[in-house]
This record gives structure tokens, C-alpha cells and sequence, in this order.
């Protein structure tokens, strides 16, 4: 056989392979592009489960009915055999998975991420310090107390990731992630945050504007996937939380009982319009003076005229605690102790300490057990039973007890848990 023949031959097929090979993977590529977000959302959705919207769309007399309320939650508080949950369910497995477009990278994408363990991870060693063991049992019970709450009671289903980190501050100093839950202490707290990243040197010197309009602090959500997981995955998290009740009354009285260039216009005017019958058209012009139980009823109302605000939402639905491990659960009833406890626990400056002033309506009483008994007065006993259904999770899962003498009332008298 002709020897040029035979390399002619050789040559052709060469390239007629090669233009097959180079069609089939521009096509895989293709492919793998037009998915890849789906592919993302749904390996982020089997990892992060959240709180079915079809739950949150029930009527409220499903809270009320008694539905989802369990008797077996005090033998959770004195059980024993608990193991700390991971940091984040999966994470291994996850990035692998999305960060395999092309798999020879694969290894080289893991190790440059680097998950080793936390460096800044919560210093445990100083309470053997008596004056700190009670404050980290009540800790450790808090913590154990959500992850059987979650585990046992809480559904899990589909919710974006990015969705679901929105309201997470990055430290990335100290390594540390807070979820910012609105009049539970967050100005002071993103005080401290910026304290420790060295954008300040005192928390006195910090504005309340410059504390949430400046900018100075970054989310988690402005981070890609990668470095929202590898975060998740390696920063110590921290949620601080209020008796809802409190949270709301006071949410209220910040929002409605002081000149405010946003919530006036915004939810006053829309507020009065609907449930203020023959309001007078300054009022409308305006939207201030909303009454309480005029704000009750817009927060009630399936079909409000106006969206949730971040000030009054459930905490469930601002920081997932049944998605996102945290390692450290404060409460705003015991702020300035567990704030510094937890200071110590990640070897703060020892001259930083919690700060205790109220930035703004300082006159003001703070609102309490008190102040919230007054307002409740103000309401129907159906609609007290209903704003407690209303905030039955967070009642639940930070193990809140049936608020006040008016609830606990108008509870045993409907008997709607029982």
C-alpha cells in the first residue's frame, strides 16, 4: 500500500476526530452552563433547608389551633446525650460538587480553600474561671435546646442561600459571622464589629447613622457561593435574640412614636389609609400617629398593604437557626453578660466591653415586661392570641415562655395549646 496514501488516511481521521471531539465539548459546556444555576440551587436547596412557604401562607388559626405546638419540649431542656451539631451540614460534599465544572480542578480548588479548623474559634479554657461556668452552661443549654427543637420540629425545605445569609455581618479579623436581629441589640453590636475589624477605636465615637448607613460593615451575601460556604463552613456564627413581644412593642414605638422620615410615609400613610376609618387628610399626608392596635392589625392582616420590615419579622425567617449552626445563641434579656462572656470566648481586646447605652430615644423607658403589658391592654384578646401565633416559632425555638398575664389568660382560657 501506497505509504502517502496511509498517511493521508491517518491525517484525515486524526482530524476528523479532533472536530468531533472539539463539537462534543463545546456542546457539554453548553450544557453545563444553561444548568449550572439549577445544578447550584439544587445542591445549595439540599443543604439549606429552610421553612416551607406553603407554611407561612397557612391562616393563622393553624398557630392558633395548636398545631404545631409539642408537649415534649421540656424533656429536651434536661436531656443529657447531646452532641454538638456540625458547623455546617454537608459542606465537604457540597463543594466538591459545585466546584467540579472541570474535575482536574477539582483538588486544587479544595486546597486552596483551606478548611482547617477555626483559629479563632470560641476559648473555652478561661471558664474554668467559676465566675463564667454558669454562663456557659446556660449557653450550652440554649444550643442544645434549638438543635432538638429543629431537628424534631422544625420542616426543612427550599430557599436560596444567598436569601438565607442576607442579614449576616462578616468580622473577618476575628472570624466571626452575626445575624442582625433588629432591636435585639444590633446597633451596639455592629459597634463591636467594627471595633474589631480596627474601623474604630470606641463604640462612644460611633453615630447610630454611621453605624447602619455607613457602610462600613460587609454581608455575607455580597461574598460568591464559594466564600459564603467556605465562612459558613470555618467563622465562629452568633445570633441575638429578644422575647418577640418585647422585640415588637418596642419595634413599634422606635418606628411610630418619633418623627421618622421612612416609616411615616411609607407604613404610616398606608396603615391609616387602610384601618383608620374617616382619617383626616393631614394624617394621610403624613402617616403619623399610627395607633397600636392599628400597626396589630396591618401585622395580622394576610393581604397588608405593605411587606414585613426587618424590624418587626420573625427572627426564624431573618437568620434560619434551623439551617445555620450557630455556635453561640445571646439573649437580649442577659445583653451586656453574655455579650462579654462571649467577648472572652474569642480573645477580644480585655478592655472591650459590651457597650450599655441606648443610642437613640435615651429618655425613652426601655421597653419591658411592663411597658408590653400596657400595649397589649390596647388590643382584643383574639388578637393577642393571634400575634403569639403569630411568633410561635421564635416563642419555641429560643424557648420563650407564654408572655405576661394577659396571655397567659387569655391561653388557658381558649386553650387553644392544651
Amino acid at each position: 500500500m501506497n505509504l502517502k496514501l496511509i498517511y493521508v488516511s491517518v491525517v484525515a481521521f486524526g482530524v476528523a476526530g479532533l472536530i468531533v471531539f472539539t463539537y462534543l465539548q463545546t456542546y457539554i459546556e453548553d450544557q453545563h452552563t444553561d444548568s449550572e444555576e439549577k445544578i447550584q440551587l439544587q445542591i445549595i436547596n439540599q443543604a439549606f433547608g429552610s421553612y416551607s412557604n406553603e407554611e407561612s401562607e397557612k391562616p393563622r388559626e393553624d398557630w392558633i389551633s395548636g398545631k404545631y405546638f409539642h408537649k415534649a419540649i421540656k424533656p429536651l431542656i434536661e436531656s443529657e446525650d447531646y452532641q454538638e451539631p456540625n458547623l455546617l451540614r454537608g459542606t465537604e460534599d457540597l463543594l466538591t460538587t459545585i466546584f467540579s465544572e472541570d474535575p482536574q480542578k477539582v483538588l486544587k480548588q479544595l486546597k486552596e480553600m483551606n478548611f482547617s479548623s477555626n483559629k479563632h474559634y470560641l476559648n473555652k479554657f478561661f471558664n474554668r474561671n467559676n465566675n463564667w461556668k454558669a454562663t456557659n452552661a446556660i449557653q450550652e443549654r440554649r444550643k442544645k435546646f434549638l438543635h432538638d427543637i429543629c431537628q424534631k420540629h422544625v420542616n426543612r425545605t427550599q430557599i436560596p442561600l444567598v436569601h438565607m445569609v442576607s442579614r449576616i455581618y462578616v468580622e473577618d479579623k476575628y472570624k466571626l459571622l452575626y445575624c442582625e436581629v433588629p432591636k435585639a441589640g444590633c446597633s451596639n453590636w455592629k459597634r463591636i464589629l467594627m471595633i474589631l475589624g480596627g474601623l474604630a477605636k470606641s463604640a462612644v465615637n460611633i453615630s447610630h447613622n454611621s453605624v447602619h448607613y455607613g457602610n462600613h460593615l460587609k454581608k455575607l451575601d455580597s461574598y460568591n457561593i464559594k466564600e459564603i460556604l467556605k465562612r459558613l463552613k470555618t467563622y465562629t456564627k452568633i445570633i441575638f435574640v429578644r422575647d418577640p413581644m418585647e422585640r415588637l412593642v418596642s419595634a413599634f414605638r422606635d418606628k411610630f412614636e418619633h418623627p421618622n422620615i421612612y416609616y411615616h410615609p411609607v407604613f404610616g400613610k398606608a396603615i391609616i389609609k387602610k384601618y383608620r376609618p374617616n382619617a383626616d387628610k393631614e394624617t394621610l399626608k403624613t402617616g403619623s400617629g399610627v395607633k397600636f392596635k392599628e400597626f396589630i392589625q396591618y401585622l395580622l392582616d394576610p393581604s397588608r398593604p405593605l411587606g414585613m420590615d426587618t424590624h418587626w419579622e420573625q427572627i426564624n425567617k431573618l437568620c434560619y437557626p434551623c439551617d445555620i449552626d450557630y455556635n453561640f445563641i445571646g439573649k437580649f434579656e442577659t445583653l451586656e453578660e453574655d455579650a462579654n462572656y462571649f467577648l472572652k470566648l474569642i480573645n477580644a481586646p480585655d478592655e472591650l466591653l459590651f457597650p450599655h447605652f441606648k443610642d437613640r430615644h435615651s429618655t425613652d423607658k426601655r421597653t419591658n415586661s411592663e411597658v408590653v403589658r400596657k400595649y397589649l391592654a390596647e388590643i382584643p384578646a383574639i388578637e393577642r392570641l393571634q400575634v403569639y401565633g403569630f411568633y410561635y416559632l421564635d416563642y419555641l425555638m429560643f424557648n420563650y415562655s407564654v408572655p405576661y398575664e394577659a396571655f397567659q389568660s387569655d391561653v388557658m382560657h381558649n386553650r387553644p395549646y392544651l
